[in-house]
């Protein structure tokens, strides 16, 4: 499958291997949602907590908007399902067995009238590219 927008990416259930040239195309269009979007939540499936953290600290490195607190307190066993919250700076990790791998990005909105759009699989290492 050619990824070639974001759209292609909703039915991944493990974020697919892209190429730098896929990463600059999709990201444009990742930031377009991001800026417009009043904050967003990122939900994280990685093999272990530290892969998780690791993603989510490459994210806030990316953009200094983007901030979480008490990340050297998050453990979990095994393969993880790590959520963080910018609004309210929360991040959440549990052990969940089954998932794909990828970071999903959910741009949401102050009123009700504007609809969230979740955005990946993306893999791992998106924003460190």
């Amino acid at each position: 499958m050619e990824i070639n927008k974001l759209v292609d990416l909703n039915s991944l259930r493990t974020a697919p291997q892209l190429s730098s040239s896929q990463v600059k195309k999709l990201l444009g269009e990742l930031e377009t949602n991001i800026f417009n979007a009043d904050w967003i939540t990122i939900g994280i499936m990685a093999p272990s907590d530290t892969k998780a953290i690791e993603a989510l600290q490459s994210i806030s490195n990316k953009y200094s908007s983007i901030k979480f607190g008490n990340l050297d307190s998050l453990h979990a066993d095994g393969s993880v399902f790590l959520k963080g919250n910018q609004k309210t700076g929360n991040v959440f990790v549990r052990s969940e067995n089954g998932l794909g791998e990828g970071i999903l990005i959910t741009c949401q909105f102050d009123e009700d009238a504007e609809e969230s759009n979740t955005f990946g699989p993306l893999p791992l290492d998106f924003f460190c590219i």
